[in-house]
């Protein structure tokens, strides 16, 4: 056996069920090895792709999705999508080929110091440099790629190591995961005290709650104690936006309806929050609230996040817990503050508007999905538009990257989403721009037969660009393009394309998109005139309470 056939066995170990990647000369052992085994191989158009499909993979299960690639520009094109999943906690392990190590001390062929390359931005960057260590380093990549909090490791794998024959019988290390901590009695309670003795709580949920599967517990503690509930654009879902008590999103730069509960609020319970979503300072700019952190991490250091008490340890326990411990039901209502968000997207439920409004299109598309069905997010003016409007009542149904925001997710997110749930139904919805970073993975889902849909949001412009620099400098600039025609181009793959042309076409489209069954590209005229509209509208918000 050489090391490259050992590899797959610690990976089969680690419950792979596939590899996202491109093959290449650099792994040849590896891709050999993986023909007699029983993780698929998904081959794809570009490594970016890859390392998407995984960084979604991982966020939808919790284990660590896997891409590959071979040496130099294989490697490099895998940054962006590894990044991605590192900073917005996704677990995902990247596998690389490199040169021969007898040629890495000097200049040679697309040999770059891949583990270099990559260690500011993975929680573990490693080279093989030997085969018997094969098995500790597999075993500790995903240890370390799927703990709290959970990010990227990379795996640098030499063409000569990988196919150098053991001279002694290795074999996979045991998985082991280590039990749940719990937080201390002193703590719990101490935060039941301070939210007891609040007037004016408020819950801030962040995409750690869904990881730790705390939906439920947190629904509870908010009913128990009556207390409204906001959530990151990552955490939409965990409490359904049909609750009473869910106050919508934060995470706007400008001061949205969820805004105003937060300058009431004199205690902000953070639930598995993670600021390089929303950074303190946005909601916490007088730092005169008492801030309880709850999560399984130790909260980072910031000016506008010091503590009043931090409950460290597993989150559903946590929030259990400190439920039974505090007993006040606060005379809190928020249904002033619910009705201006619900009437803001039940205003343009008949809008006949074309080129369509972002409102009418998000009031659409949820009256076309299940509450299950799972809906992608590529980054653009639409992200802003879906973390605020679109209607979530699951965890995980809604898939938004906001810690590093990446660009050209949409497509090959939605790949992966539909491998995981193939039962459900799985959109994306991309601007024009973003589609075209990754749209070569239309072939992929074509020919591995996954149906998703492609809404493209068409404004031939880099729109959230152009919004930034008119609220800026009230002028814009360099944000135009030209697109194809993408009816055309999604039937060149051998997909189906649909042309919306009024607004009373679209929710019928979207329906039968999902009654095709294959990969279908719509294509949807937006009206960003709303943009400005929207920063204006919040510029002049009169909170109600």
């Amino acid at each position: 056996m050489n090391a490259a056939e050992l590899f797959i066995q610690c990976l089969e170990n680690e419950g792979i069920e596939y590899i996202f990647g491109i093959p290449g000369e650099e792994n040849l052992d590896v891709m050999d090895a993986l023909r007699d085994s029983k993780i698929q191989f998904l081959t794809v158009r570009h490594e970016q792709g890859a390392a998407f499909m995984a960084d979604v993979y991982g966020r939808l299960t919790g284990r660590a999705g896997v891409c590959m690639a071979t040496l130099g520009p294989g490697a490099t094109n895998l940054i962006t999508g590894f990044a991605d999943a590192n900073m917005d906690r996704a677990p995902i392990v990247a596998i690389a080929g490199q040169g021969a190590t007898t040629r890495m001390h000097k200049e040679s062929h697309q040999i770059l110091d891949l583990v270099n390359l990559f260690e500011p931005i993975s929680k573990y960057s490693v080279e093989i440099s030997e085969p018997e260590i094969v098995p500790e380093i597999v075993r500790k990549a995903f240890k370390d790629a799927q703990a709290e909090k959970p990010g990227g490791s990379f795996i640098s794998f030499p063409e000569n190591i990988a196919h150098t024959e053991l001279q002694s019988e290795q074999y996979p290390l045991t998985v082991q995961s280590p039990m749940a901590s719990v937080a201390p009695m002193e703590k719990l309670q101490q935060a039941a005290q301070i939210i007891d003795e609040a007037d004016y709580p408020i819950m801030m949920i962040g995409n750690g709650a869904i990881r730790g599967n705390a939906s439920e517990v947190i629904v509870a503690m908010a009913e128990k104690l009556n207390i409204p509930v906001a959530q990151t654009f990552m955490a939409k879902g965990v409490i359904p936006f049909s609750h009473p008590l869910s106050l919508g999103t934060v995470g706007l730069q400008a001061h949205d309806y969820v805004g105003c509960g937060f300058d009431r609020a004199d205690v902000v319970i953070c639930i598995g929050f993670d600021m390089v979503e929303y950074h303190p300072k946005s909601w916490h700019p007088k730092r005169e609230k008492k801030i309880i952190h709850i999560d399984k991490s130790y909260a980072e250091v910031d000016a506008h996040y010091i503590l009043e008490v931090g409950v460290i340890g597993d989150i559903k326990t946590s929030v259990e817990q400190i439920t039974d411990l505090a007993s006040v039901q606060h005379d809190q209502k928020t249904d002033n503050l619910r009705a201006m968000i619900i009437n803001e997207l039940d205003d343009f439920a008949k809008n006949d508007a074309f080129p369509i409004k972002p409102q009418r299109i998000l009031h659409d598309t949820r009256l076309a999905m299940n509450d299950e069905d799972i809906l992608v997010s590529d980054v653009g003016a639409h992200k802003m538009w879906i973390a605020r409007l679109f209607r979530c009542e699951q965890p995980n149904t809604c898939i938004i990257s906001n810690g590093f925001a990446s660009m050209g997710i949409g497509v090959p997110g939605a790949i992966a989403a539909k491998l995981v749930h193939p039962e459900r139904n799985v959109m994306t919805i991309t601007g024009d721009a973003g589609f075209m970073m990754n749209s070569q993975e239309i072939e992929t889902a074509l020919r591995y037969n996954i149906p998703i849909v492609i809404m493209i949001w068409n404004d031939q412009q880099y729109g959230l660009i152009k919004w930034h620099q008119d609220r800026r400098f009230g002028r814009h600039g360099h944000i135009g393009f030209n697109n194809p025609d993408f009816v055309m181009y999604a039937e060149s793959f051998g997909a189906k394309g649909y042309r919306v042309e009024s607004a009373d076409q679209l929710l019928p489209t979207i329906q039968q998109a999902f009654a095709d069954n294959t990969v279908v590209i719509i294509d949807v005229p937006v009206d960003y005139s709303e943009n400005m509209k929207l920063t204006e509208k919040l510029g002049n918000l009169v909170c109600p309470i």
